[in-house]
C-alpha cells in the first residue's frame, strides 16, 4: 500500500511539473499577471495543457479547457493540475472558476496559492461549494519560483527591482578612459538578453546613455519570440540626445524618460521627443537635486510595471539598491586598475561600518565561460 501511494504521488508531481513547463512558456508576456499553467488529467492520462499566453488572453485554466474541448474529450470527472489558485473574479477575463465547475472537473490540484485580494483563498472556496475536491500547496515551492515578481508587485504594490552591473576581477566597471565594451564574454551578454526578456521594463541613466548609447531591447538569435521591454530612462534636465539609439527605436519599442519638473525650459524638448515616440513623465526631486527613485517607482507600479531590471552606471545604481530585490552581479577574469572611484558598480555615499551594509543573500551563481555570475536576493 505504502508503494502504492508513493507511486501515486510521484505520478501526481510529474503532472504538476507538465504544469509549472506550460506556465514557462509565457514568460515576459503575461507582465503584470502571473505565469499560470494547467494540466487535465483522467484515469492517469493526459487529456489536455494549457496556460496563461500574454496579459489579456484566457487564462490557464480556460486556455486548458478549450484544448481540451477542440481534441473533443470528455472532461467530467477529470482532474485539473493549476499552478496558482483558480480566479473568482473578472478582469480581461472571466472566472475560472466558473469555467472550471460548468466542466464538471472533480478534483482541482494546486501548487501556489494567490495573495491578490481579488482571490487569496475565494476561489478554493468556490470550487468546494460546488462539491469539488480541491488540494493545495502540491509542489508549492517549485510553483512558488514561477511568481516571485507577481508575489512582490500586488503585495508591495512595487515593482520587482533586479540591479545589474558587469565588472572585472578588481570591481571596475569601465577602464581609465571610460569605456567599458565589453567586460564580459558573448554568453555572459547573452544571458542579460533573457533577462530582459523576462522582466517587464529596463532602467539606464542619462550617463550611460550619453556613454554607451545602448538600445537595451532582447536580441536573442534562437528563432523564439521574446518579449520586448519597456525602456526606462532617468534623465533629470532632459539630456537624451536625439540621434541616440534609444530615440530613434522609439516607435517600434516604447520609451519613457524620467524628468524633474523644476525645469521650466522643457516643453519644446518634450514636445519635440513626443513626436519620436518618446514619452516623458516628470517628477520631483530629492535634497540632492535628483530625481525621487521611490516616487518613480511607485508610478511605474500604478501603470503595470511589475518588474525592472536596471542596468546603469554608479551613481543610478547607489539610488535604486534600497529598493533592489535582487543584485546580478557579472564578474570577468580581467584587472582594469585605476584608482578612481567613478568607474565602481555602486556609487553614493556608502556606509560608515560593515554593519550598516546593505545585507543580500547568495541565491545562485553561475558560469558562462570564463565569466561568473552571482545571483544575490534581499534578506527579508
Amino acid at each position: 500500500m505504502e508503494m502504492e501511494a508513493n507511486q501515486s504521488e510521484i505520478t501526481n508531481s510529474n503532472f504538476m511539473l507538465i504544469a509549472i513547463n506550460e506556465a514557462k512558456k509565457g514568460e515576459g508576456f503575461t507582465h503584470p499577471n502571473p505565469l499560470v499553467g494547467a494540466v487535465l488529467v483522467k484515469d492517469g492520462i493526459v487529456l489536455a495543457t494549457g496556460y496563461h499566453h500574454r496579459y489579456g488572453d484566457l487564462h490557464a485554466e480556460r486556455d486548458c479547457l478549450k484544448n481540451a474541448r477542440e481534441k473533443g474529450v470528455d472532461t467530467k470527472g477529470a482532474t485539473m493540475y493549476v499552478t496558482l489558485e483558480p480566479c473568482c473574479h473578472t478582469g480581461k477575463q472571466p472566472p475560472c472558476t466558473n469555467a472550471i465547475i460548468e466542466a464538471g472537473i472533480a478534483r482541482v490540484v494546486i501548487g501556489s496559492r494567490d495573495p491578490n485580494n481579488l482571490v487569496n483563498g475565494k476561489g478554493v472556496e468556490q470550487l468546494k461549494s460546488a462539491g469539488i475536491e480541491v488540494v493545495q500547496d502540491f509542489l508549492k515551492e517549485e510553483c512558488d519560483k514561477l511568481n516571485e515578481i507577481f508575489f512582490y508587485y500586488i503585495t508591495h504594490k512595487m515593482p520587482y527591482v533586479i540591479l545589474k552591473y558587469a565588472m572585472t576581477a578588481d570591481g571596475r566597471t569601465a577602464t581609465v578612459s571610460g569605456k567599458s565594451k565589453w567586460i564580459t564574454g558573448e554568453k555572459a551578454r547573452e544571458n542579460v538578453h533573457r533577462t530582459r526578456a523576462s522582466v517587464a521594463a529596463v532602467m539606464t541613466g542619462i550617463g550611460t546613455v550619453k556613454a554607451d548609447d545602448p538600445l537595451l531591447t532582447c536580441r536573442l538569435n534562437d528563432g523564439k519570440e521574446h518579449h520586448q521591454p519597456e525602456r526606462i530612462v532617468i534623465d533629470t534636465n532632459l539630456e537624451i540626445p536625439e540621434e541616440s539609439a534609444l530615440v530613434k527605436s522609439a516607435k517600434t519599442s516604447k520609451v519613457t524618460v524620467i524628468y524633474g519638473f523644476f525645469n521650466p525650459h522643457t516643453s519644446d524638448r518634450r514636445e519635440w521627443l513626443f513626436h519620436q515616440g518618446v514619452e516623458t513623465a516628470s517628477f520631483s526631486l530629492d535634497e540632492k537635486h535628483r530625481i525621487n527613485i521611490k516616487e518613480v517607482l511607485e508610478y511605474l507600479a500604478s501603470i503595470g510595471i511589475d518588474s525592472i531590471l536596471v542596468e546603469s552606471g554608479g551613481e543610478l545604481a547607489a539610488s535604486v539598491l534600497p529598493f533592489a530585490n535582487e543584485v546580478h552581479a557579472y564578474v570577468a577574469p580581467k584587472i582594469f586598475g585605476g584608482v578612481s572611484d567613478i568607474r565602481v558598480p555602486i556609487r553614493g555615499d556608502g556606509v560608515d561600518s560593515p554593519d550598516d551594509a546593505v545585507q543580500f543573500s547568495l541565491c545562485d551563481i553561475e558560469r558562462f565561460g570564463d565569466d561568473v555570475l552571482l545571483k544575490y536576493k534581499r534578506q527579508l
